[in-house]
């Protein structure tokens, strides 16, 4: 007879896949409440310590670390000396193990956890098991995932010795439990005081494989840190696959509406990544309308982040525009329906959070770099005015709104703003004159006047070159960080020609 052992924390599907192996006449060993749920549904099952002669011991810490038990699954049922030495000393194979493992992620998450609390769910007898079962995979199965359990049970119906279906079970095993430790091994980094550890454990899971990358010659697929984690946890509402392309925009969508506060409504149109139009509004329609109004025709084929739940009339205003991807915390039925009827419009519901103490990682050969998120708004108390004319209460509003908005613009970044809106862009431009050049010209290709709006620089003017194109456009006042060897130049020019400057003390770039 067949033994399988089954040790899960996780139970879902359990007792259907227990009664499947019973069905098909295989003995059931188990440990704890897995054991309990088992004859709680009427399945006859052996306790582990009744294999191993040996009762669980030190609060269940040891339950399974015992050669009845890793003699049984390591064994090599071609040879015959392995099968000797199991008969020698009693051991029964066993040719099935079904094991996850303790919810440590989801218990070092909790905020305010007990660090002795998390070293319990510190799993060793499980991973123990996994290994053993996943390196002698060639005789026996091992299941990690409940949503293996029925392919498993189909093979067996089947009586086909699947071997290609235990190595890709083994080979999922393996990536399970370095996932498991590389959880582990981050959480006790992190209870040193030192902000970068000595080493990062890495450990990523394939959602999805793409049609392509950004280019269609290039493969591409999607990997999470988990499963339901950052925009793998959208919930998509309509429209067609995401590309790679499209996952890219609406990072850089959700990065430029994270940066305002969710009290407002707030819309950003995304292009390659960088605002082409950012608004704050009354409502989800004013500032969708505000956001277009900046370059309605890089718009087109535009990412859109709406941080505010989108009602009908907000539905139906993006509806009239070519939209790759709409993403908001939630979406009324009415707004469903007519964004249903842009079949090529994929609508992604939900927040996508970042990891708590998440960082930002940028590949490059041979490694990553690592920093810290970008965070905008604990600076603006310790802003100085660095002109004698210090801006008006309405010049303030919008230079903290343009501050925020060229967070979130590739550099060199100018951004020129009025009424909680952006008027002009200026992105990824080599010098920052040109950026100012290109904001201004943008703005008023769009038809917007620039008098009397304010500008934000994500990093200092080195010359006091981009001040007088943005005065001569009619720029009242600058938010930029400053600490250019030519500050005091540049202050003069701006004192020269009337305006406010401010300055933050910190610089946004964003490569």
């Amino acid at each position: 007879m067949p033994r399988a052992l089954l040790s899960v924390s996780d139970k879902t599907g359990l007792v259907d896949f227990a009664r499947g192996l019973a069905g098909h006449g295989w003995e059931l060993v188990s440990t704890g409440g897995t054991a309990r749920a088992l004859r709680d549904a009427g399945l006859t099952v052996n306790d582990v310590s009744a294999i191993t002669g040996v009762p669980e011991m030190l609060d269940g810490r040891v339950k399974t670390l015992h050669p009845a038990v890793h003699g049984g699954l390591l064994a090599r049922r071609d040879l015959p000396e392995h099968m000797q030495a199991l008969q020698e000393h009693g051991i029964t194979p066993i040719d099935l193990v079904a094991v996850n493992l303790y919810p440590f992620r989801e218990t070092a998450a909790r905020a305010g956890v007990a660090p002795d609390h998390v070293i319990e769910q510190i799993d060793i007898g499980g991973p123990s098991m996994i290994r053993s079962a996943a390196k002698n995979f060639a005789g026996v199965y091992v299941i990690v995932d409940p949503a293996d359990y029925a392919r498993v049970l189909a093979s067996l119906a089947a009586e086909d010795d699947d071997l290609d279906l235990r190595s890709l079970l083994a080979g999922k095993a393996y990536a399970h439990t370095s996932s498991y430790d590389a959880a582990i091994a981050t959480w006790f980094a992190k209870q040193r005081d030192v902000h970068f550890p000595d080493w990062i454990a890495l450990s990523l899971e394939r959602a999805q494989t793409l049609r392509y990358g950004e280019n269609p010659d290039q493969r591409a697929a999607f990997y999470v840190e988990r499963p339901g984690a950052g925009l793998h946890g959208l919930r998509q509402r309509g429209g067609k696959e995401l590309s790679f392309n499209n996952l890219l925009d609406l990072d850089g969508a959700l990065v430029a509406t994270d940066l305002f506060a969710a009290d407002r409504p707030c819309c950003a149109i995304i292009k390659h990544t960088t605002p082409c139009g950012l608004a704050l509004g009354e409502t989800a329609l004013d500032a969708y309308e505000k956001a277009l109004a900046c370059d309605p025709m890089s718009a087109f084929g535009s990412v859109i982040s709406v941080n505010v739940p989108v009602d009908e009339p907000a539905a139906q205003a993006i509806a009239r525009l070519f939209v790759e991807c709409l993403v908001a915390p939630a979406f009324s039925d009415a707004a469903v329906e007519v964004l249903g009827r842009k079949k090529n419009l994929r609508v992604l519901e939900g927040r996508a959070q970042w990891e708590r103490d998440a960082f930002d990682f940028k590949r490059v050969r041979g490694g990553f770099l690592m920093q810290d998120r970008t965070t905008v708004g604990d600076e603006l108390a310790s802003w100085t005015v660095a002109t004698k004319r210090a801006p008006t209460r309405e010049e303030q509003a919008d230079l903290e709104f343009a501050w925020r908005a060229v967070a979130s613009v590739k550099s060199n970044a100018i951004v020129i703003a009025r009424h909680g809106a952006t008027i002009g862009i200026g992105a990824g431009q080599m010098s920052r004159v040109d950026a100012s050049f290109l904001a201004v010209h943008k703005a008023q290709s769009a038809g917007h006047d620039t008098q009397g709006a304010v500008l934000g620089s994500d990093a200092y003017f080195p010359f006091r070159d981009g001040v007088d194109q943005a005065v001569e456009a009619g720029i009242t006042a600058i938010v930029q960080p400053g600490g250019s060897v030519r500050d005091d130049e540049v202050i003069a020019a701006a004192d020269e020609r009337g305006i406010a400057m401010v300055l933050t003390g910190k610089r946004l770039f964003r490569h």
